[in-house]
């Protein structure tokens, strides 16, 4: 299990075909534009907010400097509350892991909420190789799963459905999975909320096991949290017998207080509510209340390979709040598909290849999904520098060299296709380290400006067929300030017999 959609092709090649999409692209734009404003009037009701982002980020630093002390405390408070503690290294661990844990109770279905770790890991594929249903419960990922689709937004995994698609949708597949919708089914989020509602009671009341992710987990304590709009969330996690969270270990917080900084942040960047209508929290298992057995299954895959980089371990903070996505250009877009994973948008171009590597097409092409404009990181509750890391990851892909795989130290072969783009960059190195060479280059440069071609040739055909070459100024500002400091003092005035 890779944590990519299979066949997908790399991101230049998918975006094309989704930028054609007009319906998509429209949207896309309503969805994003709308939540994004929402979102800034939200933040801007805080005057502390830039105090918040910065104590968010260095809680999450420390959190990963201290990531093995954290585990091994959030374990023991697990442990002592009633619950049983697993760790997988990879996909097919966790996948093997939770399949048997199902097994176990004997039952061949079950209801999700909140899990991206399971989409990342292939489960639902994993349950139904071994005979196992699983329901999903969340609304937008309710709508995925009908249609038979793929999720293309963190945090509405429909984004790119309208309302009559979604009505469409219903209509069409909900009594191949259970209840049937309603005679009549109209488009009006009313009616198909209520349709959804009335799928979705009867495998409440019904299933035996639960299966969610979690938002946090606090160590000192052994808690875990999810924060959701719908309710669904809490009745997958308290009716059930057993459940079973599936959690990336980067989601430890050490403390109940540090989860207060995150309980702030958290809603207003991703919903733009002050806090979420349904926090729900628990601790192991409590004698008549909630399952009575708890699994929470620590997942790895790549993570802590990713703690390794030093500059692209500050991915690790992200909380999954989506507002990355909500202001790119790029994302608004393509859409979500185009990335191939279930983490799309920006966030996603630089987790996916730290998480899988950078061996695919797919994988390789994802940090040069971006415009580099910077709104990504303005926007982001925990600062995490996107534009570096998709800078850092970009020399990966070009260059090789060495980083770390499945625990070890391997070096990585430069990927294929990028040849002139290594020969250029060493050019412009060679030029920019002689001032001489590139004085002369630039003054070369501008007694040919009227020879110029409008695009580029070879491969810069590619990059000029979308964009407008920068035109040469006939001289360049190394020259402009010799000449004009020349005929200036030091202090601006001009020199006498100036």
């Amino acid at each position: 299990m890779g944590g990519t959609f299979v066949g997908m092709p790399a991101f230049p090649e998918a975006a094309r075909e989704a930028v054609g999409d007009a319906t998509l692209r429209a949207n896309l734009r309503h969805a994003t534009h709308t939540i994004r404003d929402k979102r800034a009037r939200a933040v801007a009701e805080l005057d502390d907010w830039a105090r918040l982002r910065e104590a968010g980020k260095q809680i999450k630093d420390h959190t990963l400097r201290h990531l093995g002390r954290c585990l091994e405390q959030l374990e023991e408070a697990v442990t002592a509350a009633g619950g049983t503690v697993h760790w997988a290294a990879d996909a097919d661990e966790a996948n093997r892991i939770v399949t048997g844990l199902v097994e176990a109770t004997g039952e061949r279905e079950v209801v999700k909420v909140k899990s991206m770790a399971t989409q990342e890991i292939g489960l639902n594929e994993a349950l139904a190789t071994a005979g196992i249903r699983a329901y999903e419960t969340d609304l937008a990922e309710l709508i995925v799963q009908l249609g038979d689709d793929r999720p293309s937004h963190i945090l509405v995994p429909a984004i790119h459905r309208n309302r009559a698609e979604i009505r469409d949708v219903f209509r069409a597949e909900m009594a191949r999975w259970g209840r049937p919708a309603p005679e009549g089914l109209t488009d009006t989020p009313a009616d198909l909320a209520e349709a959804a509602r009335l799928h979705l009671r009867e495998k409440f009341l019904r299933a035996r096991v639960g299966i969610s992710g979690a938002n946090f987990m606090v160590a000192e304590t052994g808690t875990l949290v999810v924060v959701e709009s719908e309710g669904n969330g809490r009745m997958c996690l308290t009716l059930p017998e057993t459940l079973i969270s599936v959690v990336g270990i980067e989601k430890t917080v050490p403390t109940w207080r540090d989860l207060e900084v995150f309980l702030q942040t958290l809603p207003r960047s991703s919903t733009a509510e002050r806090m979420n209508p349904y926090t729900s929290t628990w601790t192991g298992t409590t004698d008549g209340d909630g399952p009575r057995a708890f699994h929470l299954v620590l997942l790895d895959n790549g993570r802590t390979d990713t703690l390794a980089d030093e500059v692209g371990r500050q991915a690790l903070r992200c909380i999954r709040c989506s507002a990355c996505l909500n202001v790119c250009p790029v994302y608004e877009r393509a859409g979500g598909h185009a990335y191939g994973s279930v983490y799309p948008g920006p966030i996603g171009a630089v987790l996916g290849p730290q998480l899988r590597g950078t061996g695919t097409a797919l994988d390789a092409s994802l940090p040069y999904a971006s415009s580099l404009c910077g709104a990504c990181y303005e926007v982001c509750p925990v600062a995490i520098d996107i534009p570096e890391v998709l800078v850092h990851l970009r020399e990966r892909v070009v260059q090789g060299g060495e980083f770390t795989r499945h625990g070890a130290r391997v070096t990585l072969r430069p990927a294929r296709g990028h040849a002139a783009e290594r020969a250029a960059m060493r050019a412009a190195g060679l030029v920019f380290a002689r001032p001489g060479l590139l004085r002369a280059g630039q003054r070369l440069a501008a007694r040919t400006r009227g020879a110029h071609p409008r695009t580029l040739p070879g491969p810069g055909r590619a990059w000029s067929a979308t964009r407008d070459l920068p035109v040469v100024p006939e001289e360049s500002f190394r020259d402009w300030w010799r000449r004009t400091q020349e005929r200036t003092g030091p202090t601006g005035d001009r020199e006498a017999g100036a």
